[in-house]
């Protein structure tokens, strides 16, 4: 993966277990436009205040799929392979800059197809715009492939960069500047975009040892509000994704929770968290690293997704940073805020939840 903390999957982890955000300056555009003057954006120092380029989601995600393979030992021949995108806002910022700054633009260079093909020659790639949740629907439909003995192998990856216009919208609609993310904290603001990719490669079970197993991922569209979430609709996919990986909520020892720092998003995580594993002695430990990487839209949870892997491998689980104060609806919630915890889990769920009642709950358990 790549995002602000960082520009491989190792560096990362690093950076949130050091609890380092990602927080700076805003730089894409003009901030003097804006009532919120920060962003989580990956530093590019080559460009100047006010300045981008276009196609940056592109590479992104090319570099996030590129370290993938390497970190599965597969070439880079997709020819055969399918690959699946979670995107929320696709090569928006490119049309951006195509309309106010005369950028040249291939309307080809906007479906993400078109670069995988010359790079890596993949010839069936599919993109799926499920607003936050984006990159955990590809990873189930990844998952329902290899199920259907459709694949063997699946590609599975998820890209946003921040826009102007999304972002001029958050800073339109927050009551106040938002200066910094802060995941269920009684005093957060609202949220800020992060720039951001991942990749994984998925493969059948039969396929030897692996870094982790994805034990299943709990899907559905609840239509609640087209932006206010449901709790019930969170529920709803948490309970799905412990049934169809065959585990009860007392085995989940670690949560990587969506964690946007919005009023309404934490209030309703939190109490679908409580009451998803309420009655248990003890809470699964929870995290949410949008504290430090900001919220990369629709590769927010395939990112978390990686991050879980890794706290599987190391043993070691990234704090939140920023939340001082839970809200009420945490209480009993073992929250990671002070330092990174060396916790060991085994199993871990990770949640993602979009705009329109769009939900994803993912389970991985520890690999060999």
């Amino acid at each position: 993966m790549v995002a602000s903390i960082g520009a491989t999957g190792g560096e990362v982890f690093d950076a949130l277990c050091a609890g380092r955000s990602g927080l700076a300056p805003l730089r894409g555009f003009d901030p003097a436009l804006f009532r919120a003057q920060h962003a989580y954006e990956i530093p590019e120092p080559t460009r100047a205040v006010g300045a981008d380029r276009p196609l940056r989601a592109t590479d992104l995600l090319c570099q996030a799929i590129s370290e993938a393979l390497a970190d599965a030992g597969a070439d880079e021949d997709l020819s055969g392979i399918p690959v699946l995108i979670g995107t929320g806002l696709r090569e928006l910022r490119t049309a951006e800059l195509w309309w106010t700054e005369a950028v040249p633009l291939d309307p080809a260079d906007l479906h993400f197809g078109t670069a995988l093909r010359t790079v890596f020659g993949a010839a069936a790639t599919h993109t799926f715009s499920n607003a936050c949740s984006a990159s955990l629907y590809a990873l189930g439909l990844g998952s329902d492939l290899l199920a259907s003995g459709a694949a063997d192998t699946v590609v599975v990856a998820g890209v946003d960069v921040i826009t102007e216009s999304m972002f001029a919208l958050l800073d339109r609609v927050h009551p106040e500047p938002v200066d910094s993310v802060r995941p269920f904290d009684r005093n957060r603001k609202g949220v800020l975009m992060g720039d951001g990719a991942a990749a994984v490669v998925l493969r059948s079970a039969d396929s030897g040892p692996a870094k982790a197993w994805l034990r299943g991922v709990g899907l559905n569209c609840d239509a609640y509000h087209v932006t206010a979430p449901d709790p019930a609709g969170m529920i709803a996919a948490m309970r799905q994704a412990h049934a169809l990986s065959g585990v009860t909520p007392a085995e989940v020892d670690l949560v990587l929770a969506h964690g946007t720092g919005t009023l309404r998003n934490d209030e309703a995580e939190a109490f679908a968290l409580a009451e998803a594993f309420a009655g248990l002695p003890i809470s699964p430990l929870v995290t949410a690293v949008k504290s430090m990487t900001g919220h990369t839209s629709g590769s927010s949870g395939l990112m978390s997704l990686v991050v879980a892997v890794s706290c599987l491998a190391t043993g070691m689980v990234p704090p939140t940073i920023g939340l001082v104060d839970p809200v009420e609806e945490a209480d009993g919630l073992r929250f990671v805020t002070d330092g990174p915890v060396r916790s060991g889990p085994r199993l871990a769920q990770v949640d993602a939840f979009g705009f329109g009642g769009v939900n994803a709950v993912a389970v991985v358990e520890r690999g060999e």
